[in-house]
Protein backbone atom coordinates (compact mmCIF):
# COMPACT_ATOMS: atom_id res chain seq x y z
CA UNK A 1 0.00 0.00 0.00
CA UNK A 2 1.16 3.54 -0.77
CA UNK A 3 1.95 5.79 2.20
CA UNK A 4 -0.25 8.73 3.17
CA UNK A 5 1.86 11.32 1.31
CA UNK A 6 1.65 9.30 -1.91
CA UNK A 7 -2.13 8.80 -1.51
CA UNK A 8 -2.63 12.58 -1.30
CA UNK A 9 -0.47 13.19 -4.38
CA UNK A 10 -2.25 10.49 -6.39
CA UNK A 11 -5.56 12.24 -5.74
CA UNK A 12 -4.45 15.46 -7.43
CA UNK A 13 -2.52 14.09 -10.43
CA UNK A 14 -3.39 15.91 -13.70
CA UNK A 15 -4.71 14.11 -16.79
CA UNK A 16 -1.98 15.63 -19.00
CA UNK A 17 1.25 14.35 -20.55
CA UNK A 18 4.47 14.66 -18.57
CA UNK A 19 7.26 12.93 -16.65
CA UNK A 20 7.30 11.41 -13.17
CA UNK A 21 10.26 10.85 -10.83
CA UNK A 22 10.05 8.08 -8.22
CA UNK A 23 12.10 8.51 -4.99
CA UNK A 24 13.23 6.09 -2.27
CA UNK A 25 13.49 6.61 1.48
CA UNK A 26 16.75 8.54 1.09
CA UNK A 27 15.12 10.94 -1.38
CA UNK A 28 17.20 9.43 -4.21
CA UNK A 29 15.52 9.31 -7.64
CA UNK A 30 15.33 5.62 -8.55
CA UNK A 31 13.08 5.74 -11.65
CA UNK A 32 12.03 8.27 -14.27
CA UNK A 33 9.13 7.68 -16.63
CA UNK A 34 6.90 9.51 -19.09
CA UNK A 35 3.19 9.25 -19.67
CA UNK A 36 0.57 10.48 -22.09
CA UNK A 37 -1.77 10.79 -19.11
CA UNK A 38 0.10 11.24 -15.82
CA UNK A 39 -2.94 10.43 -13.66
CA UNK A 40 -3.44 6.98 -15.19
CA UNK A 41 0.22 6.00 -15.51
CA UNK A 42 1.42 6.91 -11.99
CA UNK A 43 -1.68 5.48 -10.27
CA UNK A 44 -1.12 2.16 -12.02
CA UNK A 45 2.03 1.56 -9.96
CA UNK A 46 0.05 1.61 -6.70
CA UNK A 47 -3.01 -0.40 -7.80
CA UNK A 48 -3.44 -3.99 -8.92
CA UNK A 49 -0.80 -6.72 -8.95
CA UNK A 50 2.67 -6.58 -10.54
CA UNK A 51 5.44 -8.98 -11.39
CA UNK A 52 8.25 -9.40 -8.83
CA UNK A 53 10.60 -6.81 -10.39
CA UNK A 54 7.98 -4.07 -10.66
CA UNK A 55 6.78 -4.83 -7.12
CA UNK A 56 10.35 -4.40 -5.89
CA UNK A 57 10.46 -0.95 -7.50
CA UNK A 58 7.09 -0.03 -5.99
CA UNK A 59 8.20 -1.21 -2.53
CA UNK A 60 11.11 1.24 -2.64
CA UNK A 61 8.98 4.26 -3.62
CA UNK A 62 8.48 6.66 -0.71
CA UNK A 63 7.60 9.77 -2.70
CA UNK A 64 7.30 11.04 -6.28
CA UNK A 65 7.38 14.24 -8.29
CA UNK A 66 5.96 15.03 -11.71
CA UNK A 67 6.48 17.60 -14.45
CA UNK A 68 3.66 18.44 -16.88
CA UNK A 69 4.58 18.91 -20.56
CA UNK A 70 2.62 20.22 -23.51
CA UNK A 71 3.02 17.13 -25.71
CA UNK A 72 4.12 13.50 -25.74
CA UNK A 73 7.22 14.43 -27.76
CA UNK A 74 8.21 17.03 -25.17
CA UNK A 75 7.69 14.45 -22.41
CA UNK A 76 9.95 11.99 -24.23
CA UNK A 77 12.78 14.53 -24.62
CA UNK A 78 12.41 15.62 -20.99
CA UNK A 79 12.48 11.99 -19.82
CA UNK A 80 15.79 11.34 -21.63
CA UNK A 81 17.33 14.48 -20.12
CA UNK A 82 16.18 13.49 -16.61
CA UNK A 83 17.63 9.98 -17.03
CA UNK A 84 20.95 11.51 -18.09
CA UNK A 85 20.90 13.87 -15.11
CA UNK A 86 19.89 11.48 -12.32
CA UNK A 87 21.08 8.09 -13.63
CA UNK A 88 18.21 6.23 -11.85
CA UNK A 89 19.06 2.64 -11.01
CA UNK A 90 15.80 1.15 -12.38
CA UNK A 91 15.95 2.86 -15.79
CA UNK A 92 17.40 1.37 -18.95
CA UNK A 93 21.04 2.40 -19.08
CA UNK A 94 22.61 1.60 -22.44
CA UNK A 95 26.31 0.83 -22.20
CA UNK A 96 28.59 3.60 -23.47
CA UNK A 97 31.19 1.00 -24.47
CA UNK A 98 28.82 -0.75 -26.91
CA UNK A 99 30.36 0.82 -30.01
CA UNK A 100 31.05 -0.18 -33.59
CA UNK A 101 33.74 0.97 -36.00
CA UNK A 102 32.90 3.68 -38.53
CA UNK A 103 34.82 5.11 -41.46
CA UNK A 104 35.26 8.87 -41.18
CA UNK A 105 36.42 11.50 -43.64
CA UNK A 106 37.76 14.29 -41.44
CA UNK A 107 36.63 17.87 -41.97
CA UNK A 108 40.16 19.29 -42.23
CA UNK A 109 41.52 21.45 -45.08
CA UNK A 110 43.41 18.34 -46.23
CA UNK A 111 41.05 15.54 -45.15
CA UNK A 112 42.01 12.00 -44.06
CA UNK A 113 40.10 8.72 -44.14
CA UNK A 114 40.25 7.09 -40.69
CA UNK A 115 38.57 4.35 -38.62
CA UNK A 116 36.86 5.55 -35.43
CA UNK A 117 34.47 4.27 -32.78
CA UNK A 118 33.51 7.75 -31.60
CA UNK A 119 30.85 9.58 -33.57
CA UNK A 120 31.01 13.31 -32.87
CA UNK A 121 29.04 16.29 -34.05
CA UNK A 122 31.86 17.75 -36.13
CA UNK A 123 32.54 18.53 -39.77
CA UNK A 124 33.48 14.94 -40.59
CA UNK A 125 31.46 12.51 -42.72
CA UNK A 126 30.75 9.10 -41.14
CA UNK A 127 30.00 5.78 -42.84
CA UNK A 128 28.96 2.57 -41.10
CA UNK A 129 28.68 0.98 -38.67
CA UNK A 130 30.84 -1.96 -39.77
CA UNK A 131 30.43 -5.44 -38.26
CA UNK A 132 33.96 -5.42 -36.81
CA UNK A 133 37.32 -3.67 -37.01
CA UNK A 134 38.60 -6.10 -39.69
CA UNK A 135 35.73 -5.26 -42.05
CA UNK A 136 36.27 -1.52 -41.55
CA UNK A 137 40.04 -1.91 -42.04
CA UNK A 138 39.64 -3.88 -45.28
CA UNK A 139 37.22 -1.30 -46.68
CA UNK A 140 39.65 1.52 -45.74
CA UNK A 141 42.54 -0.28 -47.49
CA UNK A 142 40.41 -0.57 -50.63
CA UNK A 143 39.49 3.14 -50.56
CA UNK A 144 43.12 4.11 -49.90
CA UNK A 145 44.06 2.38 -53.18
CA UNK A 146 41.33 4.15 -55.13
CA UNK A 147 41.26 7.65 -53.61
CA UNK A 148 44.56 9.38 -52.65
CA UNK A 149 43.58 11.32 -49.51
CA UNK A 150 46.44 12.14 -47.13
CA UNK A 151 47.53 9.44 -44.64
CA UNK A 152 49.79 11.30 -42.16
CA UNK A 153 48.55 12.60 -38.80
CA UNK A 154 50.73 15.71 -39.03
CA UNK A 155 51.84 17.31 -42.27
CA UNK A 156 55.49 16.34 -42.98
CA UNK A 157 58.02 18.55 -44.79
CA UNK A 158 58.57 16.11 -47.65
CA UNK A 159 56.62 13.56 -49.69
CA UNK A 160 56.27 10.11 -48.16
CA UNK A 161 56.03 6.60 -49.64
CA UNK A 162 52.23 6.89 -50.10
CA UNK A 163 52.80 9.67 -52.66
CA UNK A 164 55.18 7.50 -54.66
CA UNK A 165 52.65 4.63 -54.48
CA UNK A 166 49.94 6.91 -55.88
CA UNK A 167 47.89 6.83 -52.63
CA UNK A 168 48.39 10.48 -51.60
CA UNK A 169 48.35 13.82 -53.44
CA UNK A 170 51.24 15.11 -51.25
CA UNK A 171 49.67 18.39 -50.03
CA UNK A 172 52.85 18.72 -47.93
CA UNK A 173 54.89 19.73 -51.00
CA UNK A 174 52.36 21.02 -53.54
CA UNK A 175 49.00 22.80 -53.40
CA UNK A 176 45.78 20.77 -53.71
CA UNK A 177 42.56 22.61 -54.59
CA UNK A 178 39.46 22.23 -52.41
CA UNK A 179 37.49 21.15 -55.49
CA UNK A 180 39.80 18.14 -55.87
CA UNK A 181 39.00 17.00 -52.32
CA UNK A 182 35.29 17.68 -52.82
CA UNK A 183 35.24 15.43 -55.90
CA UNK A 184 37.07 12.64 -54.04
CA UNK A 185 34.80 12.88 -50.99
CA UNK A 186 31.72 12.76 -53.24
CA UNK A 187 33.18 9.72 -55.03
CA UNK A 188 33.91 7.93 -51.71
CA UNK A 189 30.39 8.70 -50.46
CA UNK A 190 28.89 7.40 -53.67
CA UNK A 191 31.13 4.31 -53.55
CA UNK A 192 30.11 3.45 -49.96
CA UNK A 193 26.44 4.03 -50.71
CA UNK A 194 26.33 1.42 -53.45
CA UNK A 195 28.26 3.09 -56.29
CA UNK A 196 31.10 0.59 -56.07
CA UNK A 197 29.54 -1.34 -58.97
CA UNK A 198 30.11 1.64 -61.28
CA UNK A 199 33.71 1.91 -60.06
CA UNK A 200 34.18 -1.82 -60.63
CA UNK A 201 32.79 -1.58 -64.19
CA UNK A 202 35.12 1.33 -64.92
CA UNK A 203 38.10 -0.71 -63.71
CA UNK A 204 37.03 -3.66 -65.89
CA UNK A 205 37.06 -1.37 -68.93
CA UNK A 206 40.49 0.05 -67.98
CA UNK A 207 41.85 -3.48 -67.47
CA UNK A 208 40.69 -4.54 -70.94
CA UNK A 209 42.16 -1.42 -72.51
CA UNK A 210 45.52 -1.96 -70.75
CA UNK A 211 45.61 -5.60 -71.84
CA UNK A 212 44.92 -4.61 -75.46
CA UNK A 213 47.84 -2.14 -75.28
CA UNK A 214 50.04 -4.92 -73.86
CA UNK A 215 50.40 -3.01 -70.56
CA UNK A 216 50.18 -6.19 -68.52
CA UNK A 217 51.52 -4.76 -65.25
CA UNK A 218 48.86 -2.03 -65.26
CA UNK A 219 46.19 -4.56 -66.27
CA UNK A 220 47.24 -6.73 -63.30
CA UNK A 221 46.86 -3.72 -60.94
CA UNK A 222 43.31 -3.13 -62.24
CA UNK A 223 42.53 -6.84 -61.88
CA UNK A 224 43.74 -6.81 -58.25
CA UNK A 225 41.58 -3.77 -57.48
CA UNK A 226 38.52 -5.44 -59.03
CA UNK A 227 39.19 -8.57 -56.99
CA UNK A 228 39.52 -6.50 -53.83
CA UNK A 229 36.19 -4.75 -54.47
CA UNK A 230 34.49 -8.12 -54.94
CA UNK A 231 36.02 -9.53 -51.75
CA UNK A 232 35.28 -6.53 -49.55
CA UNK A 233 32.04 -5.09 -50.91
CA UNK A 234 30.16 -8.10 -52.28
CA UNK A 235 30.68 -10.75 -49.61
CA UNK A 236 27.29 -10.52 -48.02
CA UNK A 237 23.90 -11.37 -49.37
CA UNK A 238 21.77 -8.41 -50.36
CA UNK A 239 18.95 -7.68 -47.96
CA UNK A 240 17.24 -5.04 -50.08
CA UNK A 241 17.25 -4.05 -53.73
CA UNK A 242 18.03 -0.39 -53.03
CA UNK A 243 21.04 1.08 -51.19
CA UNK A 244 19.26 3.02 -48.44
CA UNK A 245 20.91 2.88 -45.00
CA UNK A 246 18.33 1.59 -42.51
CA UNK A 247 18.02 0.68 -38.84
CA UNK A 248 15.36 -1.99 -38.30
CA UNK A 249 13.86 -2.43 -34.83
CA UNK A 250 11.99 -5.34 -33.31
CA UNK A 251 11.31 -6.29 -29.70
CA UNK A 252 9.84 -9.03 -27.54
CA UNK A 253 8.50 -9.08 -23.98
CA UNK A 254 8.37 -12.03 -21.60
CA UNK A 255 8.01 -12.42 -17.81
CA UNK A 256 8.77 -8.79 -17.02
CA UNK A 257 11.77 -8.50 -19.37
CA UNK A 258 12.21 -6.78 -22.70
CA UNK A 259 14.65 -7.59 -25.52
CA UNK A 260 15.23 -5.14 -28.38
CA UNK A 261 17.06 -6.14 -31.56
CA UNK A 262 18.36 -3.60 -34.06
CA UNK A 263 19.45 -4.64 -37.54
CA UNK A 264 21.90 -2.31 -39.30
CA UNK A 265 21.25 -2.40 -43.03
CA UNK A 266 23.98 -0.56 -44.93
CA UNK A 267 24.36 -0.33 -48.71
CA UNK A 268 21.49 -2.79 -48.97
CA UNK A 269 23.21 -5.39 -46.75
CA UNK A 270 22.36 -6.62 -43.27
CA UNK A 271 25.82 -6.12 -41.73
CA UNK A 272 25.33 -6.21 -37.95
CA UNK A 273 22.81 -6.38 -35.13
CA UNK A 274 22.61 -4.88 -31.65
CA UNK A 275 20.93 -6.76 -28.79
CA UNK A 276 19.73 -5.17 -25.52
CA UNK A 277 17.97 -7.00 -22.69
CA UNK A 278 16.55 -5.22 -19.63
CA UNK A 279 13.76 -5.41 -17.01
CA UNK A 280 10.40 -3.88 -17.92
CA UNK A 281 8.53 -1.65 -15.43
CA UNK A 282 5.77 -0.13 -17.60
CA UNK A 283 3.98 -0.33 -20.94
CA UNK A 284 6.33 -1.90 -23.57
CA UNK A 285 5.65 0.85 -26.12
CA UNK A 286 6.66 3.58 -23.65
CA UNK A 287 9.79 1.63 -22.66
CA UNK A 288 10.68 1.08 -26.31
CA UNK A 289 10.44 4.82 -27.05
CA UNK A 290 12.79 5.56 -24.13
CA UNK A 291 15.19 2.91 -25.43
CA UNK A 292 15.06 4.44 -28.92
CA UNK A 293 15.94 7.87 -27.54
CA UNK A 294 18.91 6.56 -25.60
CA UNK A 295 20.03 4.50 -28.58
CA UNK A 296 20.61 7.58 -30.72
CA UNK A 297 21.28 10.23 -28.09
CA UNK A 298 23.46 8.50 -25.49
CA UNK A 299 25.13 5.78 -27.53
CA UNK A 300 25.96 8.16 -30.41
CA UNK A 301 24.80 5.85 -33.19
CA UNK A 302 24.79 7.56 -36.55
CA UNK A 303 21.25 8.19 -37.71
CA UNK A 304 20.43 6.29 -40.93
CA UNK A 305 18.35 7.49 -43.86
CA UNK A 306 15.39 5.39 -42.73
CA UNK A 307 14.12 3.74 -39.53
CA UNK A 308 11.73 0.77 -39.58
CA UNK A 309 9.57 0.21 -36.49
CA UNK A 310 7.33 -2.67 -35.40
CA UNK A 311 3.56 -2.48 -35.67
CA UNK A 312 1.79 -0.23 -33.19
CA UNK A 313 4.65 2.27 -32.77
CA UNK A 314 4.27 6.01 -33.39
CA UNK A 315 6.31 6.57 -36.57
CA UNK A 316 5.28 10.24 -36.87
CA UNK A 317 6.54 10.99 -33.35
CA UNK A 318 9.92 9.39 -34.07
CA UNK A 319 10.20 11.12 -37.46
CA UNK A 320 9.39 14.51 -35.93
CA UNK A 321 11.74 13.92 -33.00
CA UNK A 322 14.80 12.42 -34.73
CA UNK A 323 14.40 14.09 -38.10
CA UNK A 324 14.68 10.75 -39.93
CA UNK A 325 12.20 9.12 -42.34
CA UNK A 326 10.39 6.56 -40.16
CA UNK A 327 8.01 3.81 -41.28
CA UNK A 328 5.89 1.03 -39.80
CA UNK A 329 5.96 -1.28 -42.86
CA UNK A 330 2.78 -3.20 -43.68
CA UNK A 331 4.06 -5.60 -46.37
CA UNK A 332 7.03 -6.66 -48.46
CA UNK A 333 10.73 -7.00 -47.61
CA UNK A 334 10.69 -4.17 -45.09
CA UNK A 335 7.91 -5.88 -43.14
CA UNK A 336 9.87 -9.15 -43.32
CA UNK A 337 12.95 -7.45 -41.85
CA UNK A 338 10.97 -6.07 -38.89
CA UNK A 339 9.43 -9.50 -38.25
CA UNK A 340 12.91 -11.05 -38.45
CA UNK A 341 14.19 -8.59 -35.84
CA UNK A 342 11.23 -9.45 -33.60
CA UNK A 343 11.78 -13.20 -34.06
CA UNK A 344 15.44 -12.82 -33.08
CA UNK A 345 14.40 -10.82 -30.00
CA UNK A 346 12.02 -13.63 -28.97
CA UNK A 347 14.79 -16.22 -29.34
CA UNK A 348 17.28 -14.09 -27.36
CA UNK A 349 14.92 -13.47 -24.47
CA UNK A 350 14.14 -17.19 -24.14
CA UNK A 351 17.81 -18.14 -24.24
CA UNK A 352 18.85 -15.60 -21.64
CA UNK A 353 15.87 -15.70 -19.30
CA UNK A 354 17.05 -18.60 -17.17
CA UNK A 355 20.46 -17.01 -16.70
CA UNK A 356 18.91 -13.65 -15.82
CA UNK A 357 16.56 -15.31 -13.35
CA UNK A 358 19.53 -17.00 -11.69
CA UNK A 359 21.48 -13.72 -11.53
CA UNK A 360 18.44 -12.03 -10.00
CA UNK A 361 18.32 -14.70 -7.27
CA UNK A 362 22.02 -14.22 -6.51
CA UNK A 363 21.82 -10.42 -6.29
CA UNK A 364 18.61 -8.65 -5.30
CA UNK A 365 17.02 -11.93 -4.21
CA UNK A 366 19.97 -12.51 -1.86
CA UNK A 367 19.51 -8.98 -0.42
CA UNK A 368 15.84 -9.71 0.28
CA UNK A 369 16.69 -13.02 1.93
CA UNK A 370 19.37 -11.33 4.06
CA UNK A 371 16.97 -8.58 5.18
CA UNK A 372 14.37 -11.17 6.21
CA UNK A 373 16.95 -13.22 8.17
CA UNK A 374 18.20 -10.11 10.02
CA UNK A 375 14.68 -8.66 10.40
CA UNK A 376 15.69 -5.36 8.76
CA UNK A 377 14.61 -3.54 5.58
CA UNK A 378 16.09 -5.09 2.43
CA UNK A 379 19.75 -3.96 2.41
CA UNK A 380 20.13 -2.87 -1.20
CA UNK A 381 23.21 -0.76 -0.41
CA UNK A 382 25.81 -2.56 1.70
CA UNK A 383 29.15 -1.03 2.71
CA UNK A 384 31.86 -3.35 4.10
CA UNK A 385 35.13 -2.53 5.90
CA UNK A 386 38.41 -4.37 6.57
CA UNK A 387 41.83 -3.45 8.03
CA UNK A 388 45.31 -4.64 7.09
CA UNK A 389 48.80 -4.11 8.55
CA UNK A 390 51.99 -6.00 9.42
CA UNK A 391 52.92 -5.60 13.11
CA UNK A 392 51.20 -2.21 13.08
CA UNK A 393 53.25 -0.94 10.08
CA UNK A 394 51.65 0.47 6.90
CA UNK A 395 48.22 0.28 8.52
CA UNK A 396 45.41 0.68 5.99
CA UNK A 397 41.65 0.19 5.80
CA UNK A 398 39.32 -0.20 2.86
CA UNK A 399 35.62 0.05 2.15
CA UNK A 400 33.71 -1.64 -0.66
CA UNK A 401 30.11 -1.08 -1.72
CA UNK A 402 27.60 -3.61 -3.02
CA UNK A 403 24.43 -2.19 -4.60
CA UNK A 404 21.56 -4.59 -5.38
CA UNK A 405 23.86 -7.50 -4.54
CA UNK A 406 26.58 -6.46 -7.03
CA UNK A 407 29.90 -4.65 -6.45
CA UNK A 408 29.85 -0.93 -7.26
CA UNK A 409 33.55 -0.29 -7.79
CA UNK A 410 33.19 3.45 -8.32
CA UNK A 411 32.11 3.63 -4.66
CA UNK A 412 35.15 1.76 -3.25
CA UNK A 413 37.39 3.77 -0.89
CA UNK A 414 40.92 3.36 0.55
CA UNK A 415 42.19 4.78 3.85
CA UNK A 416 45.65 5.18 5.39
CA UNK A 417 44.86 4.90 9.08
CA UNK A 418 46.74 7.05 11.55
CA UNK A 419 45.66 5.47 14.86
CA UNK A 420 45.77 1.77 13.92
CA UNK A 421 48.39 -0.47 15.57
CA UNK A 422 48.56 -4.15 16.35
CA UNK A 423 47.50 -3.86 20.02
CA UNK A 424 44.63 -1.51 19.16
CA UNK A 425 43.07 -2.66 15.91
CA UNK A 426 39.74 -1.27 17.12
CA UNK A 427 41.10 2.30 17.01
CA UNK A 428 41.69 1.88 13.27
CA UNK A 429 38.07 0.82 12.80
CA UNK A 430 36.78 3.77 14.83
CA UNK A 431 38.92 6.15 12.75
CA UNK A 432 37.79 4.88 9.36
CA UNK A 433 34.09 4.74 10.35
CA UNK A 434 34.35 8.32 11.63
CA UNK A 435 36.07 9.53 8.46
CA UNK A 436 33.67 7.73 6.11
CA UNK A 437 30.37 8.76 7.65
CA UNK A 438 31.40 12.29 8.61
CA UNK A 439 32.06 12.77 4.87
CA UNK A 440 28.76 11.10 3.95
CA UNK A 441 26.86 13.50 6.23
CA UNK A 442 28.86 16.53 5.10
CA UNK A 443 28.43 15.85 1.36
CA UNK A 444 24.86 14.51 1.54
CA UNK A 445 25.86 11.11 0.11
CA UNK A 446 23.50 8.11 0.32
CA UNK A 447 23.65 6.17 3.58
CA UNK A 448 24.00 2.39 3.44
CA UNK A 449 21.17 0.07 4.47
CA UNK A 450 23.73 -2.21 6.17
CA UNK A 451 27.35 -1.88 7.32
CA UNK A 452 29.41 -5.08 7.35
CA UNK A 453 32.59 -5.31 9.42
CA UNK A 454 35.15 -8.01 8.67
CA UNK A 455 35.54 -8.93 12.34
CA UNK A 456 33.71 -9.89 15.51
CA UNK A 457 32.05 -8.25 18.52
CA UNK A 458 34.91 -5.85 19.31
CA UNK A 459 35.04 -4.42 15.79
CA UNK A 460 31.25 -4.11 15.67
CA UNK A 461 31.23 -2.32 19.03
CA UNK A 462 33.92 0.12 17.84
CA UNK A 463 31.89 0.97 14.73
CA UNK A 464 28.63 1.33 16.70
CA UNK A 465 30.34 3.67 19.19
CA UNK A 466 31.21 6.16 16.43
CA UNK A 467 27.99 5.82 14.43
CA UNK A 468 25.45 6.05 17.21
CA UNK A 469 27.17 7.97 20.04
CA UNK A 470 29.25 10.41 17.99
CA UNK A 471 27.42 10.85 14.65
CA UNK A 472 23.86 10.05 15.74
CA UNK A 473 23.26 7.54 12.95
CA UNK A 474 21.15 4.42 13.25
CA UNK A 475 22.40 1.95 10.63
CA UNK A 476 22.38 -1.85 11.10
CA UNK A 477 25.92 -3.19 11.70
CA UNK A 478 26.86 -6.81 11.06
CA UNK A 479 30.12 -8.67 11.66
CA UNK A 480 31.63 -11.53 9.68
CA UNK A 481 33.46 -14.26 11.56
CA UNK A 482 35.84 -16.77 9.91
CA UNK A 483 36.62 -20.38 10.73
CA UNK A 484 40.04 -22.04 11.16
CA UNK A 485 40.42 -22.26 7.37
CA UNK A 486 39.85 -18.49 7.04
CA UNK A 487 36.48 -19.04 5.35
CA UNK A 488 33.28 -17.12 6.11
CA UNK A 489 31.52 -19.06 8.88
CA UNK A 490 29.04 -16.79 10.71
CA UNK A 491 27.12 -13.54 10.30
CA UNK A 492 26.85 -11.63 13.60
CA UNK A 493 24.21 -9.00 14.35
CA UNK A 494 22.36 -7.27 17.16
CA UNK A 495 23.05 -5.84 20.60
CA UNK A 496 23.80 -8.13 22.35
CA UNK A 497 25.47 -9.80 19.38
CA UNK A 498 23.90 -13.01 18.10
CA UNK A 499 24.53 -15.33 15.18
CA UNK A 500 22.11 -14.75 12.27
CA UNK A 501 20.60 -18.12 11.27
CA UNK A 502 21.71 -18.31 7.64
CA UNK A 503 21.93 -21.63 5.83
CA UNK A 504 25.39 -22.11 4.35
CA UNK A 505 23.76 -23.03 1.03
CA UNK A 506 21.54 -19.92 0.92
CA UNK A 507 22.03 -17.07 -1.56
CA UNK A 508 22.26 -14.61 1.36
CA UNK A 509 25.20 -16.56 2.82
CA UNK A 510 26.91 -16.67 -0.59
CA UNK A 511 26.41 -12.88 -0.85
CA UNK A 512 28.12 -12.38 2.53
CA UNK A 513 30.93 -14.65 1.38
CA UNK A 514 31.43 -12.61 -1.81
CA UNK A 515 31.44 -9.37 0.18
CA UNK A 516 34.01 -10.67 2.69
CA UNK A 517 36.28 -12.05 -0.04
CA UNK A 518 36.05 -8.81 -2.06
CA UNK A 519 36.78 -6.41 0.82
CA UNK A 520 39.70 -8.61 1.90
CA UNK A 521 41.08 -8.68 -1.66
CA UNK A 522 40.72 -4.91 -2.00
CA UNK A 523 42.44 -4.02 1.30
CA UNK A 524 45.27 -6.53 0.80
CA UNK A 525 45.95 -5.19 -2.71
CA UNK A 526 46.09 -1.64 -1.33
CA UNK A 527 48.39 -2.75 1.51
CA UNK A 528 50.81 -4.45 -0.89
CA UNK A 529 50.90 -1.37 -3.12
CA UNK A 530 51.65 0.84 -0.14
CA UNK A 531 54.32 -1.51 1.21
CA UNK A 532 56.01 -1.68 -2.20
CA UNK A 533 55.98 2.12 -2.50
CA UNK A 534 57.30 2.58 1.04
CA UNK A 535 60.11 0.07 0.52
CA UNK A 536 61.31 2.09 -2.50
CA UNK A 537 61.08 5.37 -0.59
CA UNK A 538 62.86 3.96 2.49
CA UNK A 539 65.78 2.71 0.33
CA UNK A 540 66.36 6.29 -0.85
CA UNK A 541 65.51 8.01 2.44
CA UNK A 542 69.11 8.10 3.71
CA UNK A 543 70.37 10.12 0.76
CA UNK A 544 71.23 13.63 1.91
CA UNK A 545 70.23 16.23 -0.66
CA UNK A 546 67.75 13.92 -2.39
CA UNK A 547 64.21 15.12 -1.73
CA UNK A 548 60.90 13.85 -3.19
CA UNK A 549 61.45 15.51 -6.60
CA UNK A 550 64.97 14.14 -7.07
CA UNK A 551 63.82 10.70 -5.83
CA UNK A 552 61.17 10.72 -8.51
CA UNK A 553 63.71 11.97 -11.09
CA UNK A 554 66.10 9.11 -10.26
CA UNK A 555 63.39 6.46 -10.36
CA UNK A 556 62.06 7.76 -13.65
CA UNK A 557 65.54 7.71 -15.22
CA UNK A 558 66.78 4.35 -13.88
CA UNK A 559 63.48 2.50 -13.43
CA UNK A 560 64.42 0.77 -10.14
CA UNK A 561 66.34 1.24 -6.88
CA UNK A 562 68.68 -1.63 -7.89
CA UNK A 563 69.86 0.26 -10.99
CA UNK A 564 70.33 3.47 -8.97
CA UNK A 565 72.57 1.57 -6.55
CA UNK A 566 74.62 0.17 -9.45
CA UNK A 567 75.04 3.54 -11.26
CA UNK A 568 78.40 5.35 -11.33
CA UNK A 569 78.88 9.11 -10.95
CA UNK A 570 78.63 9.91 -14.67
CA UNK A 571 75.38 7.93 -15.01
CA UNK A 572 73.92 9.73 -11.99
CA UNK A 573 74.87 13.07 -13.58
CA UNK A 574 73.10 12.00 -16.77
CA UNK A 575 69.99 11.55 -14.62
CA UNK A 576 70.20 15.25 -13.71
CA UNK A 577 72.12 15.08 -10.41
CA UNK A 578 74.79 17.77 -9.74
CA UNK A 579 78.34 16.39 -9.75
CA UNK A 580 78.94 16.61 -5.99
CA UNK A 581 75.55 15.06 -5.20
CA UNK A 582 76.17 12.28 -7.77
CA UNK A 583 79.48 11.49 -6.06
CA UNK A 584 77.75 11.51 -2.66
CA UNK A 585 75.00 9.11 -3.86
CA UNK A 586 77.52 6.76 -5.45
CA UNK A 587 79.66 6.78 -2.27
CA UNK A 588 76.59 6.18 -0.02
CA UNK A 589 75.54 3.02 -1.87
CA UNK A 590 79.13 1.77 -2.14
CA UNK A 591 79.51 2.03 1.68
CA UNK A 592 76.11 0.37 2.16
CA UNK A 593 77.25 -2.58 0.00
CA UNK A 594 80.53 -2.95 1.96
CA UNK A 595 78.75 -2.86 5.34
CA UNK A 596 76.34 -5.58 4.26
CA UNK A 597 79.13 -7.97 3.19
Amino acid sequence: MANELIQHKLAVLPDQPGCYLMKDRQDTIIYVGKAKVLKNRVRSYFTGSHDAKTQRLVNEIEDFEYIVTSSDKEALILELNLIKKYDPKYNIMLKDDKSYPYLKITGERHPKLIITRQVKKDKGKYFGPYPNAYSASETKKLLDRLYPLRKCHQMPDRACLYYHMGQCLAPCIKPVEKETYTEMIDAISKFLNGGFREVKQGLVEKMSEAAENLEFERAKEYRDQISHIENVMEKQKMAMNDFTNRDVFGYAVDKGWMCVQVFFVRQGKLIERDVSLFPLYRDPQEEFMTYLGQFYEKSNHVKPNEILLPEGEDAELVKDWLGVRTLVPQRGKKKDLVLLAKKNAEISIKEKFQLLERQEERTIGACQELGEAMNIETPLRIEAFDNSHIQGADAVSAMITFIDGKPSKKDYRKYKTRTGSKPDDYAAMREVIRRRYSRVLKDGLPLPDLIVIDGGKGQMSSAREILEDELGLSIPIAGLAKDDKHQTSQLLYGDPVEVVPLKRTSEAFYLMQRIQDEVHRFVITFHRQLRGKNSIVSALDGLEGVGPKRRQQLLKHFGSVKRIKEADTSQLMEAGMPEKLAESIQRYFAEETLSSE
